[in-house]
């Protein structure tokens, strides 16, 4: 634990015994978190700890019902995100607040626009030249102009994190600011990361991937069900030790126990593929328990591939088979194959945020569990308790908004969807983005399970040590092309590295 200093500075902004309720959940209880000028503070904790709702109280979207906040040593009332603005303060946050028929240079300054000579014009030639100065340190490969609906996740990452430095903010909160950017980008990231340190900037980060924590972060802080459980230094502590502070309890991160030896009959088989978003003559397949990775940087075409063999992106040549069935048509035709796609963005594509959880577990598979068409609202409940407690999804009813639930039970509902439908080959589209690490462990062991009964999972996953931890074999993609296949013995972050970078 950090021991007290009499003589430390002011920090730039303290959380002091911060409370907040919602009905029937206790967020936050007593949490205190100091941040001074010139470090990078790490929040820990696994999902549902209280880290978002303590970074909306510092933003002013929550009030707290108990608390105060400290700007400079001096009491501070933040009742909206406009007063946090006006404090210094910005925040990333996982979820994005980017305009999707805007073009990027107009989300970068949405509300803050950069006035012309005339009254009541604005000066987009200034603003997209200082979009594009700001952009150009991340790496970005797209234009100002671009409508950010056109972007994949990790472009709209960038967005957000360009407009939040053009805020010149004194304090800077990131939440899972490199859930969806590859390697090359999060060490772009963190370069950018320490400039600002060096500048004064206080830093407020918050990330699942630990061991990145050791490379960016000055000090912790550690929540467990909305309390303070610790105080630490990276050099204090391990890995090992923060996940048993953020959970309780000794979990494993070796994630899959057993591999597959004899994998059974082919359950996917796509031949010379291509599509209109650029897929070009893939070739891939998966057999009955089996975990096939499918690898590559971040644009390299992954997610491309896969809403193509799903059918949500059109195929202009080649071939899909799903057992001996050829694969024709849409989303649709997919489902009655017996395919099930886990996608990107879960939240915009997986899910039905204001829906139930019992109407998002059964929605996919309502033709096979009433195939005669009548709608049994008895048999409907029972399927839908039967999923919850086969996936332990954490929720006070079955009948939960789905919005109000973790991400890593979010995921669970998106996954436990397609049991309903009576999937066989699943596609995981970075699964554990944003997932604590309790979560990606039960994820993984459910993926277990699921290959263990017959399945196949073909799976997407930037972290790499992920990936290698999980897949019998794996492909990887580069310039939407499969460059290289590595079996289990092969399978090595270096080797994937080393196809995927024009290293091959």
């Amino acid at each position: 634990m950090i021991p007290e200093k009499k003589a430390e500075k002011t920090p730039v902004v303290e959380m002091r015994r911060i409370s907040k309720h919602f009905p029937g959940v206790r967020a936050l209880d007593d949490v205190s978190v100091s941040v001074h000028g010139g470090e990078v503070h790490v929040l820990l904790g696994q999902n549902g700890a209280g880290k978002s709702t303590l970074v909306k109280t510092l933003y002013g979207a929550y009030q707290p019902d108990a608390g105060e906040v400290f700007v400079d040593g001096r009491p501070v009332r933040i009742a909206s995100p406009a007063d946090a603005r006006r404090l210094g303060i910005a925040v990333i946050f996982q979820e994005f607040s980017l305009v999707p028929y805007l073009d990027v240079a107009q989300n970068i300054f949405l509300g803050r626009e950069l006035r012309g000579r005339l009254p009541g014009m604005l000066d987009h030639r200034r603003m997209h030249e200082e979009a594009r100065r700001l952009l150009a340190p991340l790496g970005a490969g797209f234009a100002t102009d671009t409508l950010v609906h056109r972007l994949g996740v990790a472009e709209q990452q960038i967005v957000e994190i360009a407009k939040a430095l053009s805020q010149r903010a004194r304090v800077l909160v990131m939440d899972e600011p490199t859930a969806a950017l590859s390697e090359r980008e999060i060490r772009t990231l963190f370069d950018i990361i320490r400039g600002l340190k060096a500048e004064g900037a206080a830093i407020v980060y918050i990330s699942h991937r630990l061991r990145e924590i050791f490379d960016i972060g000055d000090r912790m802080t550690v929540l467990r069900d909305g309390r303070n459980v610790a105080a630490l230094r990276p050099a204090e502590t391990s890995v090992d030790e923060l996940v048993r502070l953020m959970v309780g309890r000794q979990v494993t991160t070796t994630y899959r126990q057993r591999f597959c030896g004899s994998p059974g009959d082919p359950l996917l088989d796509v031949r010379n593929l291509h599509s209109r978003s650029g897929v070009a003559d893939v070739t891939v397949s998966v057999r009955a328990g089996e975990i096939v990775g499918l690898a590559g940087l971040v644009g390299s075409g992954r997610t491309e591939l896969a809403r193509a063999i799903f059918g949500a992106d059109h195929r202009s040549a080649g071939s899909v088979r799903v057992g001996t069935q050829s694969l024709e048509g849409g989303p649709s035709a997919a489902v009655a194959a017996g395919v099930g796609l886990v996608p990107e963005d879960r939240k915009a594509q997986g899910l039905a945020l204001i829906r139930s959880v019992r109407d998002n577990l059964l929605v996919a598979g309502l033709r096979h569990l009433f195939p005669g068409g009548w709608y049994r609202p008895a048999a409907a409940a029972r399927s839908a308790a039967d999923l919850i407690a086969r996936l332990a999804i954490r929720t006070p009813s079955p009948t939960r908004l789905v919005k109000f639930l973790s991400g890593g039970n979010q995921q669970k509902i998106v996954i436990g969807k397609w049991f309903t439908a009576g999937a066989r080959l699943f596609i995981f589209d970075e699964p554990t983005r944003g997932i604590d690490v309790a979560g990606k462990a039960d994820l993984y062991a459910l993926a277990e399970e699921l290959v263990g009964q017959g399945a196949g999972i073909l799976l997407i996953n930037s972290e790499l040590p992920e990936l290698v931890a999980v897949c019998d074999r794996a492909y990887v993609m580069r310039d939407k092309r499969i460059v290289g296949h590595l079996g289990r013995a092969e399978l090595s972050e270096e080797n994937i590295l080393r196809l995927a970078m024009h290293h091959g």
